[in-house]
């Protein structure tokens, strides 16, 4: 699994030439970066007489968190897993319109499949924002620095993973589907900057 290795082989097979991971696998990678950070305040409040009130929400924000976190490890792996059919696609024969025919119908699916991956990620990270907010709100007041950067995390993740969504739909013949996964990603962003922005701008008051 990619997230497997150590961090400094994954940045080493990242700087290369290799195809994968790419742009996806790092997004997803930041996602579970931004949910181990959430786990990180959830750690740090869990067991407090300050925060006893709200001690049930923190560890079911946790639990939530690690499934999400772990999701996106996998995740890291579909998008290379989902790359190799298009990579393939881009090799084969179009001298003849019959060759021509089928690499571009083998393209069209494998552009697909490369575009839902993304997608996927992105409806994960969207999750663990949800979360983040509920940490930001109620986690330790000492580590609410953190809790604003895992939500900087996980904007950085759904955005970069818009990207692999976008250069895919763009070369997709049918401008159906291509402008439903657009619309979707677009939706996801929105969202995703609206909570962003709402608990960013409550971190920084709280530091200031």
């Amino acid at each position: 699994m990619m997230l497997e290795k150590k961090t400094t082989e994954f940045l080493e097979v990242l700087s290369s030439k290799e195809p994968v991971p790419g742009g996806g696998g790092a997004s997803a990678a930041v996602g579970a970066f931004a949910a181990a950070l959430g786990m990180m305040v959830a750690s740090l409040t869990e067991g407090k007489k300050t925060y006893a009130a709200v001690e049930e929400e923190i560890l079911c924000a946790k639990d939530r968190l690690k499934e999400i976190r772990d999701r996106l490890v996998h995740l890291a792996d579909e998008d290379a897993r989902a790359f190799e059919p298009l990579s393939k696609a881009y090799g084969l024969p179009r001298t003849t319109e019959e060759e021509q025919k089928v690499r571009e119908e083998v393209m069209e699916e494998a552009l697909k499949e490369a575009s839902l991956v993304p997608l996927t990620i992105m409806e994960t990270v969207l999750e663990s924002m949800a979360e983040l907010e509920v940490l930001e709100e109620k986690g330790s007041r000492l580590a609410v620095s953190d809790a604003g950067v895992g939500i900087l995390f996980a904007q950085a993740a759904l955005e970069g993973a818009s990207l692999n969504v976008l250069i895919n739909t763009k070369m997709m013949k049918d401008r159906e589907t291509a402008g439903h996964y657009e619309q979707r990603a677009a939706e996801l962003i929105r969202e995703g900057r609206q909570r962003k922005d709402r608990i960013y701008e409550r971190v920084l008051k709280k530091l200031q």
